[in-house]
């Protein structure tokens, strides 16, 4: 969530685009090549077909009904027409990742900031930094959904009050995020492994699309709220252990927590790694750990 100063960065500052004070900036449209369109197209149809039968059927509604299509970036303004009478989320063009209270502010105002720029076309299976396609087709679409945009939501208001009364409440606040909203599973007995994909970290990737559903490696643990803010995680690699949510339903319920005093308590207590499984944790699949890397966790 935090914000760097990136060589894409750099870019849109010497290219004269002006952001505001909440980092926000009209999407400029006319800054899209042929070969910005030619990349979303890209990896629109290659995912779209991908996650028939494995991401969640209120993400492929959602993807639906804010009618985003191969062919071109999308209009942000189109998009906003058919997302706001909904759920009263929109969206807001930003040059990438902004500091964490800016965010919390956006989203406690039903405003979801979206990374402008698309990748290059060497970059379609890995990109460090979130572009458009990232936040547009991964994000997106459950903002429709009434249950998933009220979690964001909440969580938006709770990570805004517990960022101002104690910073050291941020990275437990991010792997919340991080678990949920960038690498959710729910639950799917019909579905390998019995889950679907949520998460917008795997319905923008290729690779985690299918590791996340299919794989042996990883585990597979029900969400539990303290345990998930305990839990460290990879930025680099695919990820270690997946937290299941019943449905949108629990995610909602969970924000209604009282953040402050479970932060306080929390934030007292050590984390675990990333692959670790605890004593009292509900295992719905124990990974193989085939391929995870040694090094430290975040």
């Amino acid at each position: 969530m935090s914000m760097q100063l990136t060589a894409k960065l750099q870019e849109q500052f010497a290219a004269g685009l002006q952001t505001r004070a909440d980092f926000t900036l009209e999407q400029p449209f006319d800054q899209y090549t042929p070969v910005d369109h030619a990349v979303w197209n890209q990896l629109y149809t290659r995912q779209t077909e991908l996650l028939k039968g494995r991401a969640c059927e209120a993400f492929l509604a959602g993807v639906e009904r804010l009618n985003l299509a191969p062919g071109k970036v999308p209009s942000f303004a189109d998009v906003n027409a058919r997302l706001m009478p909904v759920t009263g989320w929109e969206i807001v063009a930003v040059p990438g990742l902004v500091p964490d209270q800016v965010f919390f502010e956006h989203l406690a105002h039903r405003r979801f900031p979206v990374t402008w720029w698309m990748r290059r076309p060497d970059q379609l299976d890995y990109l460090q930094e979130p572009d458009c396609f990232h936040d547009l087709f991964g994000h997106v679409p459950l903002l429709i959904d009434p249950a998933f945009a009220d979690y964001m939501h909440a969580y938006g208001r709770a990570a805004l009050a517990a960022s101002i009364v104690d910073a050291r409440s941020l990275p437990l606040l991010a792997r919340l995020y991080w678990y949920t909203v960038e690498f959710g599973l729910v639950r799917d007995t019909a579905s390998p492994n019995g889950v679907k994909i949520y998460g917008a970290g795997i319905v923008s990737s290729k690779g985690e699309t299918v590791y996340s559903q299919q794989s042996d490696a990883p585990n597979r643990l029900a969400f539990n709220l303290a345990r998930v803010m305990q839990t460290r995680y990879r930025i680099d690699t695919f990820q270690k252990t997946y937290f299941v949510i019943d449905d949108f339903k629990q995610l909602f319920d969970v924000a209604q927590t009282d953040f402050a005093a479970l932060l306080a308590q929390l934030s007292h207590t050590d984390s675990f790694a990333a692959g670790e499984i605890r004593h009292g944790d509900q295992v719905i699949t124990r990974g193989t750990q085939e391929g995870w890397p040694t090094d430290a966790d975040l």
